[in-house]
C-alpha cells in the first residue's frame, strides 16, 4: 500500500485527539478509508474514525490491510507535519515508514506491533435527542461547567440543550436554545436528562480541530455521541457511557 496526503492535518489532529483516548490500535485499511475502532482501557468511550480514501492524492491499496500501531508514537512522529507538508504511509519490514515531505524529506519508521484480534462492533444506539451546533459552542459549554464539576448534565428539551454541573458548593449552567447555528431535535415531550463524565469530554471536544460543528445525540441515562465531520474527507466520532448516580 502507499497512501499520500495533502492536507496533513486531517491524520494528525485526529491522531493528537484519539491518543488522549487510545494507547494503541488497529487501523484497517480499505479501498475506501483508513479506519479504526476502539475502546479506551476503562471501556467508558469509544472511538470511530474514518480518514476517507478521497481525502488522499494517492492511495493505492492492495486488498484489506490491518496495522496495530501505538498512537504515542504515531502522534510524536505527527506533530512533527507542518502545514504544507504531504504525509506518506507505507509498510515496509514490519514497520510503518511515515514520510513527510516539502523543502526537505524526513523518513521514519515505527513498528507495527501484534495487538489481541478482538473486532470491535459499534453498537445500534437509537437517539431522540439530535443537536447540530458549532464545535465552539459545545467546547465552551464544557469549559464554562468544569469549572464547578467532575459530572456534567445534558438535558434536552423541545429547542432548547442545557448543559450544567454541579460542585459541592458551586453550579454552573449553560444553556443553548435554537438559533441559526444550533438546531435542537427532541422527540420526547419530556426532559431527557444524562450526565457524562467531564474528564472523558473535555478530550472529546478537541475534535473540534477537524469541524467547525458538531453533532451530539444522547437520551435519558444512555451514552452520548459526539461526531465530527468534514465532508469527503474524515469522520471522528464518539459514544461515552453514562455515569449512573444510586441516590
Amino acid at each position: 500500500m502507499k497512501l499520500t496526503l495533502a492536507e496533513p492535518k486531517y491524520l494528525k489532529e485526529s491522531i493528537s485527539v484519539i491518543s488522549e483516548l487510545v494507547n494503541e490500535a488497529r487501523f484497517k485499511v480499505t479501498s475506501n478509508a483508513v479506519e479504526l475502532v476502539a475502546m479506551d482501557p476503562a471501556n467508558v468511550a469509544m472511538v470511530i474514525f474514518k480518514l476517507l480514501s478521497s481525502a488522499f492524492s494517492e492511495y493505492s491499496v492492495e486488498g484489506d490491510t490491518e496495522i496495530g500501531i501505538n498512537l504515542s508514537n504515531l502522534k510524536m512522529i505527527l506533530k512533527r507535519a507542518k502545514p504544507n507538508d504531504t504525509i506518506s504511509l507505507e509498510v515496509e519490514e514490519s514497520k510503518l515508514k511515515i514520510q513527510l515531505k516539502s523543502t526537505s524529506t524526513r523518513t521514519f519508521y515505527i513498528p507495527i506491533i501484534e495487538l489481541e484480534d478482538k473486532d470491535q462492533r459499534i453498537p445500534d444506539l437509537q437517539f431522540p435527542v439530535t443537536v447540530s451546533t458549532t464545535s465552539s459552542t459545545l467546547s465552551e459549554a464544557v469549559d464554562d461547567v468544569d469549572v464547578v464539576g467532575e459530572s456534567v448534565a445534558f438535558k434536552a428539551m423541545k429547542g432548547k440543550l442545557t448543559i450544567a454541573a454541579e460542585g459541592d458548593l458551586s453550579k454552573a449552567k449553560v444553556e443553548i436554545e435554537d438559533n441559526e447555528d444550533t438546531k435542537v431535535n427532541s422527540d420526547s415531550s419530556e426532559e431527557l436528562k444524562a450526565k457524562y463524565s467531564i474528564e472523558y469530554l473535555k478530550k472529546m471536544v478537541t475534535g473540534s480541530k477537524l469541524s467547525s460543528n458538531v453533532s451530539i445525540q444522547f437520551n435519558k441515562d444512555y451514552p452520548l455521541k459526539l461526531e465530527y465531520k468534514a465532508m469527503d474527507k474524515v469522520l471522528l466520532s464518539f459514544i461515552l457511557a453514562p455515569r449512573v448516580e444510586n441516590d
